[in-house]
């Protein structure tokens, strides 16, 4: 039996760009028929939105182009980083705080920048769409489907699927 590869999407809240990441990373897994191979799931820096649905305009947004978000916030713990092979920071604020939350070596290491993986836009961050318009779900579901196609090629090739 193959090991899951497991990837946590991390976001200040969990309210807008993680739950977001996790849906858009799901659906292309779930299309691959990858299910049972790769887990994913999302979390924030901060605890003040724990419990809490995404938020209605990234599940309006998502829901717009077939994907389907869900789930409750939640903060990230020390755990996250003994149960997942990447965790993935929205921007450059959610990298500090991870990096400052892992204790070691290996778990620092399993840390990445989403925008990374954009091959199609040259973002640093995904830019937090709380306080903007309607625009701002979309350019970061134009990020996230862009980038969650190499992240889903990556977790391909470390579980050994072509």
């Amino acid at each position: 039996m193959m090991k899951a590869y497991r990837i946590l999407f991390v976001c200040m809240g969990n309210i807008c760009r993680s739950p977001a990441g996790e849906a858009v990373l799901r659906k292309l897994v779930e299309d691959e028929g990858l299910e049972d191979h790769i887990h994913i799931d999302s979390a924030g820096t901060i605890g003040f939105h724990s419990g809490s649905a995404p938020d209605h305009r990234m599940h309006s947004a998502a829901a717009n182009r077939g994907i389907e978000t869900g789930g409750q916030a939640r903060q990230v713990n020390l755990q996250d980083f003994e149960n997942f092979d990447r965790i993935l920071a929205m921007d450059t604020d959610n990298l500090r705080d991870l990096l400052a939350l892992a204790q070691t070596d290996p778990h620092r290491e399993c840390i990445r920048l989403f925008c990374d993986y954009c091959e199609d836009h040259e973002n640093r961050d995904v830019p937090d769409p709380y306080y903007g318009g309607a625009l701002g779900f979309e350019v970061v579901l134009d990020l996230l489907e862009d980038g969650c196609r190499q992240l889903l090629d990556e977790a391909k090739h470390e579980l050994g699927i072509v």
